[in-house]
């Protein structure tokens, strides 16, 4: 019996999640030791944990968390619109649109990585697969809808989005299998409407529908139909954090646009202009990346805690 006792301690003392089931007589012990894949470190978060930019918005109640997060998206997302605008206005740079999307990937890329060798969670969870499908998604819409802005001006611009509640329901149906009633479908088509009647009214620039502008906006919806799905999708079902996210996504991202420019002979012409212009290029794409970086963040928890539908509305 000693000898027995014994042995159950020395089993016991291995790693392992151990199942214990009594009986009158006897004792069974059970050990299965997880994957390596599986394995968590001691530091990973809860399930319920959502960071965004170092604050843990767990804490606090939802309507709490949806004011919050709501908050910062108008607030970065305000200076966010105006500095693209306000680069799209250096005379002689509206040809380089993508390679605007280049340096944006490049500074969400640095972003992500400081940001995530601050916090304690630094473990990759949603595959890589899935990542590199999520940064053509991302290179597609931000890549279209800031190379749009060299033949569409803000406001029309402005009207295109606002229809983005659409494509992001249907999206919703095919990937993830929501069902949306009637009254959902409704509200939808009522707010972007309504949406594109303020806009035209309360513009003061009349709308510019150029022919290219228009596809490739058009274009940058449809990619934002299946990311945000996407997204809330792989972030649920993985719990992978904003930060993680971020990094992954457009670093990726970032080496696709690489490669298109390079394979397009569209880098050094735009390389060449910029250093001419350095503070109203670089300079602004830095604040322009970095009110982009805090903005996304907001929207990334907000697609986590209550969905990509009502992120976006």
């Amino acid at each position: 019996e000693k000898q027995a006792e014994d042995n159950n301690s020395t089993e016991c003392s291995e790693p392992g999640t151990m199942d214990l089931k009594f009986t009158s007589s006897r004792k069974y012990i059970s050990i299965s030791v997880p994957s390596k894949s599986q394995a968590m470190s001691p530091h990973i978060k809860s399930v319920d944990d959502v960071v965004v930019l170092g604050m843990n918005l767990s804490k606090f109640s939802k309507p709490a968390q949806f004011f919050i997060c709501v908050s910062g998206v108008f607030m970065f997302y305000l200076i966010y619109g105006y500095l693209q605008e306000l680069i799209f206005s250096v005379e002689g740079f509206k040809p380089f649109g993508w390679y605007l999307t280049l340096v944006q990937f490049g500074f969400y890329s640095i972003f992500g990585l400081i940001e995530l060798q601050l916090i304690q969670d630094k473990r990759r969870r949603i595959p890589g697969k899935t990542y590199m499908i999520i940064a053509f998604l991302t290179v597609g819409t931000m890549g279209l809808s800031n190379t749009s802005l060299g033949y569409l001006n803000y406001p029309t611009q402005v009207i295109f989005k606002c229809c983005k509640l659409i494509p992001v329901m249907i999206g919703g149906v095919f990937i993830q299998g929501k069902r949306y009633n009637i009254v959902d479908v409704s509200a939808a088509l009522c707010m972007s409407l309504g949406l594109i009647w303020f806009t035209l009214a309360d513009s003061t620039v009349a709308p510019n529908f150029n022919l290219t502008g228009v596809i490739l906006i058009s274009l940058a919806l449809c990619a934002d139909a299946v990311i945000g799905n996407v997204q809330e999708k792989a972030m649920k079902l993985h719990n992978g954090s904003n930060s993680e996210m971020v990094l992954y996504s457009y670093s990726i991202g970032f080496v696709y646009i690489l490669f298109g420019l390079t394979c397009t002979s569209g880098l050094s012409p735009a390389v060449t202009f910029c250093s001419k212009h350095p503070v109203q290029t670089y300079g602004y794409a830095f604040l322009f990346s970095l009110t982009g970086y805090f903005g996304i963040s907001f929207v990334l928890a907000l697609i986590k805690i209550f969905g990509a539908l009502l992120a976006v509305t």
